[in-house]
């Protein structure tokens, strides 16, 4: 495979695409959104930069990996030549299952069509394609570029040649894959999502405030970083929709969100990309935690 193609710009579309730019693969970033890509762009760079910065890569592979980048705001054009097409827009079931009904009409038939869905089943995604067998799951980890995980999600029809050369293509971008079989969650947000569902439940009965709980993980479980402030990073949006994918494709009530969770989505406090979550962030430097509110109040 040499041509990627990648559906959707925002934080792990632009690692993905990162990625794979970096290892020498061509790649088409897709989304409907000029601005986006813009920003993806920029963001690109300036992880490039980063990596320049501590001698991972050199000025010239830099220079190369974003000449490998090509920006489509049109779909036909992005998908013609692909080889394999990485699908990581919104975490939304109908927009995937519209999105992947779409491009198995417009691309090429051996096109293997991948989706980096967190907990949606790949066997669902793959039933409106017109072939299934090319469908998998490629669930990468946040930040891409550094993460080494790539959780490889066999479909119920899911061909043992694609799961291979999916499993190959993951041992060029220096990434480890684990495959795993298709049900709700896979194994990474299976267990991790309950985790977290429970410290924030933990901090809604009013046992311990943010900080503390997340000492506790971080000092105690030795986590490099504390539930609360993971769920900020990865999104609490994300969070419930993936608890919602378990709690019903389950059944059972031990995945029900913490109504606390429920609230600040509602609310609009959905980690760093809204500038509050169970932590508050300055909006010039969102890695930056500078408040944290619960801790007032438990």
């Amino acid at each position: 495979m040499k041509q990627i193609t990648v559906i959707g710009s925002g934080t792990m579309g632009n690692g993905i695409a990162h990625t794979f730019a970096m290892h020498g693969f061509k790649v088409a970033l897709f989304d409907i959104s000029k601005d986006a890509l813009d920003r993806a762009i920029v963001t690109i760079t300036n992880n490039l930069d980063r990596q320049l910065k501590k001698g991972v890569i050199d000025e010239q592979l830099k220079t190369a990996a974003l000449d490998r980048i090509a920006v489509f705001t049109e779909l036909e054009p992005a998908i013609a030549n692909a080889d394999l097409i990485v699908e990581a827009a919104t975490e939304n079931k109908e927009i995937k299952l519209n999105l992947f009904k779409q491009l198995s009409h417009l691309c090429k038939a051996d096109t293997i069509l991948a989706s980096n869905t967190s907990s949606i089943s790949i066997t669902e995604i793959a039933a409106v394609s017109k072939n299934p067998g090319n469908v998998i799951g490629m669930h990468f980890m946040n930040p891409v570029p550094l993460m080494k995980l790539v959780e490889v999600i066999r479909g119920y029809a899911t061909t043992d040649d694609v799961t291979q050369k999916v499993m190959y293509l993951a041992k060029q971008l220096d990434k480890n894959p684990v495959e795993v079989n298709d049900y709700p969650g896979f194994v990474a947000n299976r267990i991790l999502m309950p985790m977290i569902n429970e410290a924030i439940y933990t901090l809604y009965e009013g046992v311990a405030g943010v900080a503390e709980i997340d000492s506790v993980m971080k000092l105690g479980m030795a986590h490099p970083m504390g539930p609360l402030q993971l769920a900020d990073f990865i999104g609490l949006d994300v969070c419930l929709a993936i608890l919602n994918v378990l709690y019903h494709g389950f059944g059972n009530q031990k995945y029900a969100p913490c109504p606390l969770l429920v609230n600040m989505v509602t609310a609009g406090h959905k980690g760093i990309k809204s500038g509050e979550g169970f932590y508050e962030y300055t909006a010039g430097s969102k890695d930056l935690v500078i408040a944290n509110k619960f801790s007032k109040h438990h």
